[in-house]
Protein backbone atom coordinates (compact mmCIF):
# COMPACT_ATOMS: atom_id res chain seq x y z
CA UNK A 1 0.00 0.00 0.00
CA UNK A 2 1.35 3.41 -0.82
CA UNK A 3 1.87 5.96 1.88
CA UNK A 4 -0.87 8.19 0.48
CA UNK A 5 -3.41 5.34 0.31
CA UNK A 6 -2.49 4.25 3.82
CA UNK A 7 -3.08 7.77 5.14
CA UNK A 8 -6.53 7.83 3.52
CA UNK A 9 -7.52 4.47 4.98
CA UNK A 10 -6.45 5.35 8.53
CA UNK A 11 -7.96 8.83 8.28
CA UNK A 12 -11.41 7.31 7.71
CA UNK A 13 -11.16 5.06 10.73
CA UNK A 14 -9.92 7.79 13.03
CA UNK A 15 -12.69 10.11 11.82
CA UNK A 16 -15.30 7.42 12.51
CA UNK A 17 -13.84 6.72 15.93
CA UNK A 18 -13.87 10.43 16.75
CA UNK A 19 -17.58 10.64 15.93
CA UNK A 20 -18.50 7.91 18.41
CA UNK A 21 -16.29 8.15 21.47
CA UNK A 22 -16.20 5.01 23.55
CA UNK A 23 -17.27 2.81 20.63
CA UNK A 24 -14.83 0.15 19.58
CA UNK A 25 -15.55 -2.63 17.11
CA UNK A 26 -14.03 -5.10 19.56
CA UNK A 27 -16.81 -4.25 22.04
CA UNK A 28 -19.45 -5.87 19.81
CA UNK A 29 -20.06 -9.60 19.62
CA UNK A 30 -19.45 -11.15 16.21
CA UNK A 31 -22.57 -11.59 14.08
CA UNK A 32 -22.34 -15.42 13.91
CA UNK A 33 -22.26 -15.53 17.72
CA UNK A 34 -25.38 -13.36 17.93
CA UNK A 35 -27.17 -15.68 15.51
CA UNK A 36 -26.06 -18.77 17.45
CA UNK A 37 -27.24 -17.31 20.77
CA UNK A 38 -30.59 -16.39 19.21
CA UNK A 39 -31.02 -19.93 17.83
CA UNK A 40 -30.08 -21.46 21.19
CA UNK A 41 -32.60 -19.27 23.01
CA UNK A 42 -35.38 -20.15 20.57
CA UNK A 43 -34.49 -23.87 20.70
CA UNK A 44 -34.46 -23.90 24.51
CA UNK A 45 -37.89 -22.27 24.62
CA UNK A 46 -39.31 -24.77 22.13
CA UNK A 47 -37.88 -27.70 24.13
CA UNK A 48 -39.26 -26.22 27.35
CA UNK A 49 -42.69 -25.77 25.75
CA UNK A 50 -42.58 -29.37 24.50
CA UNK A 51 -41.78 -30.69 27.99
CA UNK A 52 -44.51 -28.49 29.47
CA UNK A 53 -46.96 -29.92 26.93
CA UNK A 54 -45.88 -33.49 27.76
CA UNK A 55 -46.38 -32.95 31.49
CA UNK A 56 -49.64 -31.10 30.91
CA UNK A 57 -51.07 -33.88 28.73
CA UNK A 58 -49.63 -36.59 30.95
CA UNK A 59 -51.29 -35.12 34.05
CA UNK A 60 -54.68 -34.54 32.40
CA UNK A 61 -57.44 -37.04 33.20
Amino acid sequence: MTEHAQDRSTAGTTARAARRPGFDEEDRAPVPMKIRVFIYLVAVHFISAFFFLLFYLGGAK
